[in-house]
């Protein structure tokens, strides 16, 4: 049996995140615990996810402190219990009903059988479907923070989709070899980092046409703009975070995005600069105060990168340091930071965030010795074109908002918004990307005297290759992929 080593718990926990209430009865959410080894988390998952009228699948695995609660040592109900090496704190959902004067239950770790049959009672609607009738929701278990320890879930079928978008953006029409820098569910795993912020900083601009004014590209911009905007419709606070030089490039950008209905609404645009060791700590938390950050998930999309020698290089191994600030310093302090997780989407290996796969980089790309980035993001999400990965993400935060599992364990354990309404159902969908904003938003770019990023050429073009029929045909397939039926 899977389950075997999970050791019986005697913990329960009373928390702070309330219940919906249904007449008299009114509580805060109380939750049990069992220490499961890391390696049948999916098992535990898996088997309590069938049993929907008990305690259902896990509404929190990881760091109990998410739940506010700082000492698993001292329960509200039962005794602690002892964590073996490898262990992962999983949390269930437990009925605890406040009103009747007499109520029956169990005592912790011994559970009450009756003999009624859960297969005569009918499954609430708003549960997940059994396996039987929906073997594609069944949820699978997924790490995407180690500090703090932080695991989210989502169906198979959901997952599946998000898989697909990450094979379709690794198409490399402008031959690069990117495929080599591929590393497996970095889509996924950035998605759900995303799905459980509230406050997010995205940062893109390379200027590689040191010989223009602006010298910036036109890839990141419009991936950019399409994460925000679904970010932005999941109800999360939203930053751009740019250089110095392009802080009114890009407000006008914005300005236009709104204007024409490609972003949501306005976000703040801010600039970064270096006035100090502490600068980084300062920008991004409160006071710096670690405890207290502004931001829980940083993003960069075609963001130049440092590399080893302290410098910035275009793909031509020329160094635009003067050009860029160093916005590469947050992505290093957030590393010190509990709770900001960071995501690098790049095509080339000298973005910002893809000093993850720095080895790869150096041994496989073209004068990768000296371009590759060196500093790091927790994802390392690789496209033939970075403005794919941008709308691969907003596709796949798309499919995990409506992925019955992932929204389960995001309302219950906690605490956000109930299942979505078709309202937001219609405002998720008509923020997706598609070929008309995007159009719409590359014709802002040049407008604006932003180039392609190979050519140098001043046109509905993104890295040499015109929007139609290649980026429109992208856009279409990530479309297909997300709007399609799933079972």
């Amino acid at each position: 049996c899977a389950t075997a080593r999970v050791r019986q718990s005697r913990l329960a926990k009373t928390l702070k995140i309330p219940c919906v209430p249904n007449g008299v009865f009114c509580c805060p959410l109380v939750v049990t615990m069992r220490p499961v080894p890391a390696g049948f988390l999916d098992a535990a998952v898996e088997v309590t996810h069938q049993n929907p009228l008990a305690h259902g699948a896990p509404v929190h695995i990881g760091d109990p402190a998410l739940l506010g609660i700082p000492d698993l040592s001292k329960p509200d109900y039962g005794e602690p219990v002892a964590f073996q090496p490898g262990d992962v704190p999983v949390f269930w959902f437990v009925f605890h009903l406040s009103g009747p004067s007499l109520a029956f239950s169990h005592s912790p770790g011994c559970m009450f059988l009756c003999d009624i049959p859960d297969s005569s009672i009918k499954t609430l609607p708003s549960e997940s479907p059994s396996t039987e009738s929906n073997p594609g929701q069944t949820p699978i278990c997924l790490s995407f923070s180690h500090n703090p320890l932080f695991y989210s879930l989502v169906s198979k079928s959901a997952a599946a989709s998000i898989r697909l978008l990450e094979e379709i953006i690794i198409d490399d029409p402008g031959q690069r070899g990117i495929r080599a820098l591929f590393v497996k569910d970095e889509l996924l795993r950035s998605c759900l980092a995303l799905s459980h912020s509230s406050s997010v900083a995205i940062t893109t601009g390379f200027p590689t046409h040191y010989m223009h004014s602006p010298p910036d590209e036109t890839d990141g911009p419009p991936g950019a703009i399409a994460m925000a905007t679904m970010l932005l419709s999941l109800g999360k606070q939203v930053t751009l975070l740019t250089d110095s030089r392009a802080l009114e490039m890009n407000e006008a950008m914005v300005t236009e995005a709104v204007r024409k209905g490609v972003l949501k609404a306005a976000i703040p645009v801010v600039a970064f600069e270096d006035r100090g060791p502490e600068s980084a700590l300062h920008f991004l938390c409160h006071h710096g105060d670690p405890s207290r950050p502004r931001y829980d998930h940083l993003v960069a999309i075609e963001r130049s990168g440092r590399a080893e020698d302290g410098n910035y290089y275009n793909m031509r191994a020329i160094n635009i340091k003067h050009l860029v600030d160093p916005i590469d310093d947050l992505f290093i302090a957030a590393k010190k930071i509990p709770g900001i997780t960071t995501t690098g989407i790049g095509d080339g290996g000298n973005e910002l965030g893809m000093g993850k796969v720095k080895e790869k980089v150096k041994t496989l790309m073209p004068k990768g010795d000296l371009i590759a980035c060196n500093v790091p993001a927790d994802f390392a999400i690789t496209a033939g074109v970075s403005n794919w990965g941008g709308y691969a993400v907003a596709c796949g935060l798309y499919l995990l908002n409506t992925c019955a599992s992932h929204q389960r364990y995001l309302r219950r354990g906690l605490g956000l918004d109930p299942a979505a309404s078709r309202a937001q159902l219609q405002d998720w969908s008509t923020n997706l990307p598609s070929v008309q904003k995007e159009e719409s938003f590359l014709a802002t770019l040049v407008h604006l005297g932003i180039r392609s990023g190979k050519t140098g050429n001043l046109g509905m073009e993104v890295d040499g290759l015109t929007f139609h029929p290649t980026h429109s045909e992208m856009i279409n397939r990530l479309l297909d992929a997300t709007l399609e039926p799933r079972t």
